[in-house]
């Protein structure tokens, strides 16, 4: 018999009930947005910039973000395929089973935290100032170690891990805290080692390979 929703579980159950077709268009929409609005400000960073538009020597740079753009929407479906997966087999490990495409669902539903850091490097270099270069804002990580140490004070094979180790990780982390409740009707306590086995060790794991793998 399947056990009975908390209360909080049962509130968030109702706080995403909506359309998630609908939801991951509006997502994909935000997420294309943001990131073009950025990629104006970091070509008008730098030195002149309309003479070498007029000229086409950004032509490169335009065709990049197009196919980025195009890749975003596969990329986000990958994303929460990959991350289901991770949540169901963790839950697994541990001695249970859940709903793979509820979890996979969740999923797009805690995608919604990392607009805000895209969101945050916008409104910081919205109007940037003499001097900033495209490299400092395309590397722009919102409350994470990186800009906590320094980009400067410590070698480039590190950037991408300390870029990665946020405050927005933790959020993350806690929305599938309640999303795994609410899917396993699991206790928090359980939940916790889920999210911690299926999110949280993996990570660390793929940003250690990074770094071992890198080559600048």
């Amino acid at each position: 018999m399947a056990k009975t929703l908390t209360p909080e579980g049962q509130r968030l159950k109702e706080l995403i009930d909506f359309d998630k077709r609908i939801y991951f268009l509006v997502l994909v929409f935000l997420f294309l947005l943001i990131r073009f609005l950025t990629n104006t400000l970091i070509l008008e960073a730098i030195p002149d910039y309309n003479n070498l538009e007029a000229r086409g020597d950004f032509m490169i740079f335009h065709i990049f973000n197009a196919l980025n753009y195009l890749w975003t929407p596969l990329a986000l479906l990958w994303k929460f395929t990959v991350i289901a997966f991770l949540f169901w087999l963790g839950a697994f490990l541990i001695g249970y089973k859940v709903p793979y495409k509820e979890l996979w669902q969740f999923a797009l539903i805690a995608e919604v935290v990392f607009i805000f850091p895209e969101l945050v490097r916008l409104l910081v270099y919205i109007a940037p100032q003499t001097g900033v270069t495209y490299t400092e804002i395309d590397e722009y990580r919102a409350l994470s170690l990186l800009s906590l140490v320094g980009a400067d004070n410590v070698a480039a094979q590190y950037h991408y891990a300390l870029s990665t180790m946020n405050i927005f990780e933790i959020i993350y982390g806690i929305v599938w805290l309640y999303g795994f409740h609410m899917i396993s009707r699991r206790p928090f306590a359980e939940c916790t080692i889920a999210v911690f086995v299926s999110y949280y060790i993996p990570l660390a794991i793929w940003l250690t390979w990074y770094i071992m793998v890198y080559r600048g």
